[in-house]
């Protein structure tokens, strides 16, 4: 993402007809655009940014004669779904967690305008040729993650029926087939609960997460990319195959991998769902099974996804569990953040070693520099008095710098010279 360059300022002066020495007039430059990543609830995935990387707002206009300013540029606006986390790449750091529809946050500032040289007439200095160039604009690369905003979410080891139970609990068609990792992202479906009960407007929505495998928490499989999608769920319906070989070990698996990734999903609201009754080898399990979860607290409801026998149950004991239509309508976890830090270094700098140059560091400095016209003598003279007057200077010359040395600010190379 990088925000729109500010537009130069112009050193232009005033040229009329019995005017002789009309002054300076040179407009200042536009600021450049921003660009905001902006909620949208009718997005469900990122998409957009699979296959375009770069996205950049519009620069701001030149100042012209006549002290006219240059045009802002406009910002950039892009959408993105509920429930998507944005980190700076470079550091890891979060900037915003976006849940709340319409939620907006700047990814990248756009460069403030370049002051023309209407701004530097003094009384012993009336005919400024010094102007300011733009800013550059801010840029960063971002890495957008999508935490899906579901209902419930279906858990379970690969094959253990959890896109059979979304097909028979909703109006989605996952793509099905009896063979682990069917699912290799996840799928949503909508629960009309008023199909139960006609007094129930609540429609929840189900996602069907992709099956963990042992060593998910660690980033075994995919791990990591399925796991954050049940962070924001209200509840977890933990689907086992009562019919393979150790339903008690299958569910143990989950269970720890759950904990190991984040200790709070254990305390969700849960209901165990027994899968694949249909089959013979389920007959000898189920009620030590049951058994088990019981004296754990938590519900066990033995279906048949395939046949669609017991679902109702299912359905019975989502609508027991979810919260009532007002708490529905709000997010499942607290509205999302938008990080706000302090920068330490705005006005202030440092200098360290870079090599054999040295490095001039602070947002202050670095922004004049990019702003000075170097090709100017005056606009390069304001810059040398500029590093004298915020005391660059003085420490440059404490740090060691020699006539011949190479001093970097920002994008700019120099070379120091002590006569100067």
């Amino acid at each position: 993402m990088r925000g729109g360059d500010g537009g130069n300022g112009a050193a232009t002066f005033r040229r009329e007809a019995h005017v002789p020495r009309g002054g300076p007039d040179g407009g200042d430059g536009g600021r450049g655009g921003s660009v905001y990543l902006r909620v949208d609830p009718g997005q469900t995935a990122l998409i957009d940014f699979r296959f375009k990387h770069h996205f950049r707002a519009e620069s701001g206009g030149r100042g012209a004669r006549s002290r006219r300013h240059g045009k802002a540029g406009r910002d950039l606006e892009l959408v993105v779904p509920p429930g998507t986390a944005i980190h700076d790449e470079a550091t890891g750091e979060l900037i915003a967690d976006l849940i709340v529809p319409g939620q907006r946050v700047m990814v990248a500032r756009g460069g403030r305008g370049g002051l023309g040289n209407v701004h530097f007439a003094t009384p012993t200095h009336r005919t400024p040729r010094h102007a300011q160039k733009g800013e550059p604009g801010e840029e960063h690369w971002l890495r957008l993650e999508l935490r899906l905003i579901a209902d419930i979410g279906l858990v379970g080891l690969p094959n253990a029926g959890k896109s059979t139970l979304l097909a028979a609990l909703t109006a989605a068609r996952p793509r099905i087939a009896p063979y682990p990792f069917t699912t290799v992202e996840p799928n949503l479906g909508v629960l009309d609960l008023s199909d139960s009960d006609a007094a129930d407007t609540r429609r929840p929505t189900v996602a069907d997460v992709p099956g963990l495998i042992e060593g998910a928490s660690t980033g075994a499989g995919l791990g990591h990319a399925f796991l954050r999608h049940v962070e924001r769920t209200r509840i977890l319906a933990h689907v086992v195959d009562i019919a393979g070989d150790d339903p008690e070990r299958d569910y143990a698996v989950i269970r720890e991998e759950l904990r190991l990734h984040d200790a709070a999903l254990l305390q969700k609201p849960t209901v165990v769902i027994a899968n694949k009754t249909d089959l013979p080898a389920a007959d000898g399990r189920l009620a030590a099974f049951a058994r088990a979860r019981k004296e754990e607290g938590l519900e066990t409801i033995a279906v048949s996804a395939l046949n669609g026998e017991n679902v109702e149950r299912v359905v019975g004991a989502f609508a027991r569990l979810l919260p009532d239509a007002d708490a529905m309508a709000t997010p499942p976890e607290p509205a999302g953040v938008v990080v706000h830090r302090f920068d330490s270094a705005r006005d202030g700098f440092a200098v360290e070693r870079e090599g054999d140059a040295f490095r001039v560091r602070g947002r202050r400095i670095e922004r004049l520099a990019a702003q000075t016209d170097f090709e100017n003598d005056e606009s390069a003279e304001r810059f040398q008095r500029d590093l004298s007057r915020l005391g660059i200077e003085r420490e440059l010359v404490r740090a060691g710098v020699a006539p011949g040395d190479t001093v970097r600010i920002g994008t700019y190379e120099m070379e120091w010279d002590a006569s100067e």
